[in-house]
């Protein structure tokens, strides 16, 4: 009979992720472009990160009491990432998504035995928001279910950013053995950019932080400009926001690069072509600003970023020829899908 204490659970293996240097990138700029391969958490996404940290934190708090529900309203990523975590830690999930998300996400979701609601996609401030929406329900389910509901609540949830200020950054700190001279990644929640800004600064506040933000996000004039104003639109999903949520808030950015797809959009085909990463366009929007913000900074700098999740994620956008042409994008050459 073997001792089952020396074996870890599932849960136990999110973070620890690799940092992989990114060859063509960052011989072209002459710094350690450096890719956090977030991919390799078990649900595939950085997302698993904000999970585990919300569930553990409502555990600690009561509020999620055991055979509980966990609702959440997401674009997709961070769903995924509390269905395992539920799944490993014995909680249902359910899933308030906007109805223009990837088939491949709401099909991923599904696979994992989460219910998935989808709803219209529509503004924060519309009452009809999916995160509106997913917090009415949590409640309502509360009320109902013998064990309970609890809303996740991952924009606003500050056990979000904490999860990522420790183990996020400690792990990057680590990893560059304290070399590190930037980090820049696109926003969500905030959570990942916050948390993992807070931990470098506590250890050398002269590490720089960046903001990669998509067309169609009001977060880059908000830092360069000081006004939440949007514009253009982008086929990236689950980063960009209309507002500062509770996670970022507070978060030093000193240098905010607005991307766009004809700029993020390549970078994700030639991540595949050069380097063997299949990833999604939020991991081109990351490797874009990393890539500005090296030519900022100059050679020689150590700048590290994230590789949020897998191009196969998004197979009917990022391999589909009709949709990236009716986005003025195009399948390179090389990329033979028929």
């Amino acid at each position: 009979m073997t001792d089952a204490t020396k074996y870890r659970a599932l849960v136990d293996f999110i973070g620890n992720t690799p940092l992989i240097r990114l060859n063509h990138v960052s011989e072209a700029t002459g710094c350690e472009i450096l890719g956090k391969a977030e991919f390799m958490n078990p649900g595939g996404s950085v997302k698993d990160r904000a999970a585990l940290g919300m569930v553990r934190d409502a555990e600690r708090r009561g509020a999620l009491k055991p055979g509980g529900t966990i609702v959440e309203g997401t674009a997709g990523n961070t769903g995924i990432g509390l269905a395992v975590v539920g799944n490993s830690l014995g909680y249902p999930t359910v899933i308030v998504m906007p109805d223009n998300q990837s088939r491949d996400k709401v099909d991923t979701l599904k696979s994992y035995g989460a219910e998935v609601r989808l709803v219209p996609a529509v503004p924060f401030k519309d009452p009809n928001h999916f995160v509106h929406q997913s917090k009415r329900l949590a409640e309502e389910l509360d009320a109902q279910l013998p064990q309970g509901a609890c809303w996740a609540g991952q924009f606003d949830n500050l056990a979000n950013r904490e999860f990522h200020e420790q183990t996020t950054g400690p792990e990057i700190w680590e990893q560059t053995g304290g070399a590190v001279d930037a980090f820049i990644c696109s926003v969500g929640t905030g959570g990942t950019l916050a948390g993992t800004a807070r931990a470098l600064k506590a250890r050398n506040p002269k590490v720089t932080i960046g903001l990669a933000d998509p067309q169609g996000s009001a977060l880059y004039n908000y830092y360069r400009h000081g006004e939440l104003k949007a514009e253009g639109s982008s086929i990236s999903e689950g980063i960009g926001n209309s507002r500062v949520t509770a996670n970022l808030e507070g978060t030093p950015i000193e240098a905010p690069f607005q991307i766009p797809d004809s700029e993020s959009i390549p970078l994700v085909y030639e991540l595949i072509r050069r380097e063997g990463l299949s990833v999604g366009g939020s991991t081109g929007v990351n490797v874009a600003g990393a890539v500005r913000l090296a030519r900022e900074l100059g050679r020689g700098h150590v700048i590290v970023t994230l590789l949020c999740d897998t191009a196969l994620r998004y197979r009917a956008r990022l391999f589909n020829r009709a949709f990236l042409e009716s986005k003025g994008l195009a399948l390179p050459d090389w990329l033979d899908l028929g």
